[in-house]
């Protein structure tokens, strides 16, 4: 009672802490630690629908209705994250507003791939005219104001991003590169003025650029420039240009020449070009397959992960049956919102189901049960390799010696000798790696006398 009641005071202090900073909006902070409130109490409803707030803030709808719809399914009654909910529903103008704003803004990532930096200028305005607290668009349109030097631009842009979260560590960087590049300038025009004369006439005041003896000799140097640069064009006109136009009709004819056995080639290459496209239609069709099985293991992976997640969330689970769907996903399939929620599971969900596993492999193991105690000790393996201090390893090695696949077992002796070199199953496991070689050897010695 007192872990739990210690661990529901972290989650309590983390969300006070997380509504401190969304006060001051201090977005970037607050994230932080209200999502380290829900890691110390994943039912923490408070927690979880003011971080919901907080995403809403900086123009994330889409994770913050996450957030929601996460509370409501943990507390369906009594919970405010519904009529959150219930209002962006009815809104369903500005909704759709958000998600216009949302594809403009992706659209503007790609125009910035292909160079078109204007484009994406005038689609960000748009897209903060409509959405006005999406803190992406300003630092993107900031970032690109930086790009073409439109440096005033981009100090008001930063201040409105600073306004939807004063701690973001994006917004404070290009700030603090906009402060770098003033000062560079500051520098510019300081060494400007040292190269200029300044005096006074009446009440203004006059800058001249300082004169120096190398200014003065060079402006009567400039028609002398220019007599000789007229006596080298007449040259070239006499020695150059009449060769050329020689040049160009020889240049003419044989380029004629070679038109003509391009047309030729070209014949030849259309032969060459549709055998290829064959081919390449034969390989597409490979790469459609493995692309439809690929899409299918995704949604599978995501179809499993649904289905634990409710009943993780329901509190009403075996922590081994839960186990063996998420070894079926796919976890690189997943976008990352569905990684975050494997892995609390994971974590939540395996150290349990190792022991129960281990449990049942060990005892398999010990009644010569080989395939049961495989099935068994290559789950807790996958699980987690290190699981017991590699006893999981060795015992797993063990069960396919026993079972006669010396091949496999070498692998997870070697694998157990590797991580916990200086254990005692580490020494257990390197006496049945030399037992496995000897015994290689007399084989071979046998088959070489037969």
């Amino acid at each position: 009672m007192d872990y739990t009641k210690k661990i529901i005071s972290q989650s309590n202090y983390w969300y006070n802490d997380g509504l401190g900073k969304a006060q001051i909006r201090d977005m970037t902070g607050a994230i932080l630690s209200l999502r380290r409130s829900l890691q110390y109490n994943r039912g923490n409803i408070d927690a979880r629908n003011l971080l919901g707030l907080v995403y809403y803030g900086r123009g994330e709808v889409a994770e913050a209705l996450v957030e929601w719809i996460i509370s409501k399914n943990l507390r369906p009654r009594d919970n405010i994250a519904n009529e959150y909910i219930k209002k962006i529903q009815d809104a369903a103008n500005e909704l759709e507003t958000i998600d216009q704003a949302v594809k403009r803004y992706n659209q503007c990532l790609i125009y910035c791939e292909q160079n078109g930096e204007d484009m994406a200028i005038i689609q960000l305005k748009k897209v903060i005219a409509s959405h006005p607290s999406f803190l992406k668009a300003y630092q993107l349109l900031a970032l690109l104001y930086l790009q073409t030097a439109q440096y005033s631009k981009a100090r008001q842009i930063l201040r409105t991003a600073r306004k939807l979260d004063t701690t973001n560590e994006l917004t404070l960087r290009y700030m603090h590169e906009l402060t770098a590049i003033h000062g560079k300038k500051v520098q510019k025009e300081s060494r400007k003025r040292e190269n200029a004369v300044e005096y006074s006439l009446g009440n203004e005041t006059i800058i001249q650029p300082a004169q120096n003896a190398w200014k003065l000799l060079s402006g009567k140097l400039t028609l002398l420039n220019i007599v000789i640069g007229m006596l080298i064009g007449a040259s070239v006109v006499w020695f150059l240009v009449a060769p050329a136009a020689e040049e160009a009709r020889n240049h003419k004819n044989n380029k004629q020449m070679i038109e003509s056995s391009e047309r030729i080639n070209a014949l030849e290459a259309q032969v060459s070009a549709q055998t290829r496209t064959l081919d390449q239609y034969r390989a597409a069709s490979a790469d459609s397959e493995e692309a439809i099985q690929t899409a299918a293991g995704t949604a599978d992976s995501y179809e499993n992960l649904i289905t634990v997640y409710e009943q993780y969330s329901a509190d009403n689970y075996s922590e081994e049956t839960l186990a063996d769907t998420l070894l079926n996903i796919n976890r690189n399939s997943l976008g990352s919102i569905g990684q975050a929620r494997y892995d609390e599971m994971t974590a939540a969900v395996f150290p349990t189901a190792c022991q129960i596993k281990y449990d049942s492999g060990i005892e398999s193991l010990n009644v010569a049960n080989y395939e049961y105690a495989i099935q068994y000790l290559s789950q807790v393996v996958r699980m987690d390799e290190s699981y017991n201090s590699g006893a999981a390893l060795l015992n797993l090695g063990l069960a396919y010696l026993r079972n006669g696949d010396n091949a496999t077992a070498t692998t997870y002796l070697t694998r157990c000798n590797e991580l916990f070199p200086d254990s005692e199953y580490a020494a257990e496991a390197k006496t049945n790696l030399d037992a496995i070689a000897k015994a290689n050897v007399e084989n071979k010695t046998e088959n070489t006398a037969q």
